[in-house]
């Protein structure tokens, strides 16, 4: 197998058109005509993490955080980054990041998340915004059907729990040709008034090169009448963070020492307790003090992230209990879930998890 033939396995797993845009995710380093070796898996890929890879004969490098962030001017070994970055290139070996990609996918970093707590009903706490277009076309009765099909197989149609959903209307198409034409009904310089369905279909929208395809391929008309639009509402089933319920309620204390033990913290940083029981929570891998709001809105009980400033704690407005469990710890089950999803794709090659423990935040 090459290297370019894991990316559409990992785009199942994390589709790179889900990460947000100040996001650096994908291939980073490395030959995508390469033959794999194996798979290394990793949180962060630091310049141990290549050794290991190295060592266990790994010549791709799957990790959740992109080692390569922002751009470089140069690559001379001055700091942790560059070193990791010419070891990986001087051995051959690729580095490919998901990141956000995952972070936003309705079963990724948070679902993991939610799982380690044991919640139920969890859904996106912040839904991606800006991401569903809608396709609207105009074909003869006929042919309806098959635009239909082809459109839903293309991946449209989906909303929700839902799929296969159009909207279809009747009415009276009205074209007439030039010398240059060659109408499906009607001749040259003819005037046709004929009966016509209209089809109305959302999608999302890094999808819109394959769903135009698809109707150009199975449309019969000449020319394929067919308009998108932007639409503002956020996609339900893609975003950051969760909010989901715990199968029974607990008070404050006893359930900060759960999350405590599930998600082997070295600490706790939290606002004041309220003295209420903890029935719904909202948790956010990563750095989370911007869905502070979004959990107060979701009435969720206790806001579980990290990387919460000072100030982030006044927030709470003794209305949520935040807690900061640290940005590795509360993301520590993410290279779990990518080993064993590229392990039910791939058999004839090892997939290793990385043993290198790359959390920077040391505790006493």
């Amino acid at each position: 197998m090459k290297i370019k033939e894991l990316f559409p396995l990992l785009e199942e797993m994390a589709p790179l058109a889900y990460a947000e845009e100040f996001d650096n995710v994908g291939l980073l380093v490395g030959n995508q005509d390469n033959e794999v070796s194996g798979i290394l898996v990793c949180h962060d890929a630091l310049e141990g993490v290549i050794d290991e890879a190295i060592a266990k004969n790994c010549n791709v490098v799957v990790c959740f955080h992109p080692i390569l962030f922002s751009g470089l001017k140069k690559i001379t070994g001055k700091n942790y980054v560059e070193r990791s970055i010419i070891k990986a290139i001087q051995n051959d070996i690729a580095i490919y990041a998901v990141h956000t990609a995952l972070d936003n996918h309705k079963n990724g970093v948070n679902k993991i998340f939610c799982d380690a707590l044991g919640l139920k009903n969890t859904k996106i706490l912040v839904p991606k915004q800006n991401f569903i277009q809608k396709l609207i076309t105009y074909t003869i009765p006929e042919n309806a059907e098959q635009v239909r099909n082809a459109l839903f197989d293309a991946g449209a149609g989906k909303i929700g729990n839902y799929e296969d959903c159009s909207f279809n209307s009747q009415g009276i198409g009205t074209y007439m040709g030039n010398e240059n034409s060659n109408p499906e009904i009607g001749e040259r310089f003819e005037f046709v008034e004929a009966p016509e369905i209209k089809i109305e279909v959302t999608f999302e929208k890094h999808l819109q090169s394959k769903i135009l395809k698809a109707l150009f391929t199975n449309h019969v008309y000449e020319e394929v009448a067919y308009e998108i639009y932007d639409l503002q509402n956020a996609h339900q089933n893609i975003g950051l963070g969760m909010v989901g319920e715990l199968e029974s309620p607990m008070n404050e204390s006893e359930f900060l020492a759960l999350v405590k033990d599930k998600m082997q913290c070295g600490g706790i940083r939290h606002s004041s307790l309220l003295g209420k029981s903890v029935s719904k929570v909202a948790v956010l891998g990563g750095s989370g003090s911007f869905a502070i709001k979004n959990a107060i809105q979701a009435k969720a009980d206790v806001f579980i992230t990290a990387d919460l400033k000072y100030h982030n704690f006044y927030e709470a407005e003794n209305q949520i209990v935040l807690a900061d469990i640290g940005h590795f710890e509360s993301e520590r089950y993410t290279k779990n879930y990518i080993v064993d999803f590229l392990k039910e794709k791939i058999t004839n090659f090892a997939i290793v998890l990385s043993e290198e423990n790359t959390n920077p935040v040391k505790y006493l």
